[in-house]
């Protein structure tokens, strides 16, 4: 095969591969978006039209390949791994399902621990790509007030597993009892003891700084559940 002939091979090659890894219906969307000539790359392709050094180098540059990609032999043409690093993709397509859970308020989140939540009245719907061995225990909340800020802001969504067990270091949401009333709140867990009972002492830590650390030897702690994802809107 001589090299213009390799050239329109590789080109086509090349493409196809464009086409699928970005989703494109044709060429021409292939064209469109890095601004070629569909009819140029047509006759490219398909051998009406010449297809030279400077041709080949020009468009391996404009896309993005590597140089030299249109002249390699096609046994060894690797369009992905020539791809010029500048327009590899740093993001993969998410094929995990989605799974509809309740939006709960505060309040709903601290009868959980108690009875768990009874299907009725929440804020609302929320998805995740989370699976838990138990989803009945699966919820979401929004944040509220700035004590996890700058990682958490208010509005964001978090989802909490109410059937794991709190290790130290975990993000959980749980209830304070002080002066007989009972409040939830979003914290890190921490253990710093153990008791003359042998249960642990644990301290609820804000990551703001500007906010006090909670310690159950103050206070009444029971944890509901563990904070395992976090979604945030982004404004546009």
């Amino acid at each position: 095969m001589d090299k213009i002939e390799q050239r329109r091979k590789n080109l086509r090659a090349a493409i196809d591969a464009a086409n699928k890894e970005l989703g494109f219906k044709s060429d021409t969307s292939f064209c469109e978006h890095f601004d070629l000539n569909a009819s140029h790359i047509s006759q490219l392709v398909n051998g009406h039209g010449s297809f030279g050094e400077r041709a080949a180098r020009n468009l391996e540059k404009k896309v993005g390949w590597v140089e030299g990609l249109l002249d390699v032999a096609s046994d060894d043409l690797n369009v992905n791994a020539a791809k010029n690093s500048q327009f590899e993709s740093n993001v993969s397509p998410v094929d995990t399902p989605l799974q509809a859970i309740p939006l709960l308020d505060y309040v709903q989140a601290g009868l959980f621990h108690d009875v768990g939540y009874d299907g009725l009245n929440p804020l609302g719907t929320s998805w995740t790509t989370y699976k838990s061995q138990r989803p009945e225990c699966v919820f979401s909340l929004k944040v509220e007030g700035t004590s996890m800020s700058p990682e958490f802001q208010p509005g964001d969504e978090i989802v909490v597993d109410g059937s794991l067990e709190a290790k130290p270091g975990a993000l959980v949401i749980a209830q304070e009892i002080k002066h007989g009333e009972a409040r939830t709140t979003f914290k890190k867990y921490r253990v710093i003891g153990i008791n003359e009972f042998g249960v642990d002492v644990i301290e609820l830590v804000p990551l703001n700084p500007d906010f006090p650390t909670l310690n159950s030897n103050q206070i009444d702690i029971s944890i509901i559940g563990v904070v395992v994802a976090h979604n945030r809107k982004f404004k546009y």
